[in-house]
C-alpha cells in the first residue's frame, strides 16, 4: 500500500501573519482597484476549474510578483507592444496603478467567476480598441492585432509558471503544458487566437518574434521603477531588488543578452533566500488570496490549494 505525505499549510504569529495579509492585499486587491469579490457567486466556475495546475500557481504572491516582471520585460522586448504600453496607459507616470490593475486582471482571469472574467475582458478589449499608433520605425500596431496579443499572453504564462518552477516547487513537462492550455479560453477572448498552447508552442512563438526583439532604454527605466516603486509594505521593501533581480535572472539567456540585462546577477545564495521564500508563502492561507476566496465560492475547504499528497513509497 502507497504511504502518503502530505504539506500542511501553516500560520505564522498575528504580527507576521498580518503584514503578509497585507502585503498580499496590496498585490492582489489593491485599493486604487475596483473591488471583486472572488468569493461570489456562490457556485459559479471561472474560467480554469479549482483542480487545474493554474490555480495552484497563482496562488503564490512572491511568484507571481517576480513572474509579473519578467513577463513585463519580455512585452516590452516587441517595440510595438512597447510603444502601445508607454505611450498609451499609465505605466510610465503611474506604474504603481498599472502594476495592479494588470495583476487584478490575472487574478480574475484564474480565479474569478466566469461572468466577472468576460466582463472584465469585455471592458479590456474595449479600451484596446482606442489604442493604436506609430512605433519609431515607422511601423503601425494596435492594441488588438492578435500577434501582439499572442506575445503578451505567452509571455505572461512564462513569467508565472517559471517563476513558480524556479522558486516555489518545480513542475514537470506535463504540468507546465497545462498551463499553456488552461490559459487559452481566456486567451481567445482577448482575441490572441494564437497564444501557445504548450511550452513547444512558445518555443517557436520564441523562434518567430526574436529577430523583432531588440534594445531599449525602456526596459531599464521599468526595471528602475520596479526596483525603487513603493510596492511593498515598508518592512518588506528591502527584499523588492531582490525579487527584481530575480525576474530579470528568469528571462532567457538569448534574450537578456539582446535586451542587454547586464548589472542585474542573481547571486546563488540570493536565488536561495528567494526559494526559502517562495516555499513559504506557498503554504501560507491568506484571506486575502483570490486563491482562498474562489475556494469558498466552489464550496472548498480555505487550505483545498495549500494541502498536498504525495505517494512516498509502497509496504507489502
Amino acid at each position: 500500500m502507497a504511504l502518503v505525505a502530505m504539506t500542511t499549510p501553516i500560520v505564522l504569529p498575528w504580527p507576521l501573519q498580518s503584514l503578509l495579509e497585507a502585503a498580499t492585499r496590496a498585490v492582489l486587491q489593491p485599493s486604487d482597484q475596483p473591488h471583486i469579490d472572488f468569493s461570489r457567486p456562490i457556485g459559479e466556475a471561472g474560467l480554469v476549474s479549482p483542480d487545474s495546475v493554474s490555480w495552484r500557481v497563482f496562488k503564490n504572491p512572491l511568484s507571481l510578483f517576480i513572474g509579473g516582471v519578467t513577463a513585463v520585460i519580455m512585452e516590452l522586448a516587441e517595440p510595438r507592444v512597447r510603444t502601445g504600453v508607454w505611450e498609451h496607459t499609465s505605466f510610465r507616470l503611474n506604474p504603481i496603478r498599472r502594476l495592479h490593475s494588470t495583476g487584478l486582471a490575472a487574478m480574475v482571469t484564474i480565479y474569478g467567476s466566469r461572468t466577472t472574467a468576460e466582463a472584465m475582458i469585455a471592458r479590456v478589449r474595449r479600451i484596446h480598441d482606442r489604442v493604436a499608433g506609430v512605433t519609431s520605425s515607422g511601423e503601425t500596431y494596435c492594441a488588438n492585432d492578435p500577434d501582439l496579443l499572442d506575445w503578451v499572453q505567452g509571455t505572461a504564462v512564462y513569467g508565472f509558471v517559471q517563476a513558480y518552477h524556479t522558486y516555489v516547487q518545480q513542475l514537470s513537462a506535463s504540468e507546465r503544458d497545462r498551463c499553456y492550455a488552461e490559459s487559452v479560453p481566456a486567451a481567445r477572448l482577448f482575441g490572441a487566437t494564437g497564444a501557445p498552447e504548450s511550452e513547444a508552442e512558445l518555443e517557436a512563438l520564441f523562434h518567430a518574434t526574436a529577430a523583432r526583439l531588440e534594445h531599449s532604454a525602456i526596459v531599464h527605466e521599468f526595471l528602475a521603477i520596479m526596483r525603487s516603486a513603493p510596492i511593498l509594505p515598508l518592512p518588506l521593501k528591502p527584499a523588492q531588488r531582490l525579487l527584481v533581480a530575480a525576474a530579470v535572472d528568469l528571462v532567457p539567456c538569448w534574450m537578456q543578452a539582446q535586451l542587454r540585462l547586464t548589472g542585474h546577477d542573481l547571486h546563488a545564495w540570493d536565488a536561495q533566500v528567494v526559494r526559502q521564500a517562495g516555499v513559504l508563502a506557498d503554504r501560507l492561507v491568506l484571506e486575502t488570496n483570490p486563491a482562498v476566496q474562489a475556494c469558498r465560492r466552489m464550496r472548498l475547504p480555505a487550505d483545498y490549494l495549500y494541502v498536498h499528497r504525495s505517494a512516498v513509497g509502497a509496504r507489502p
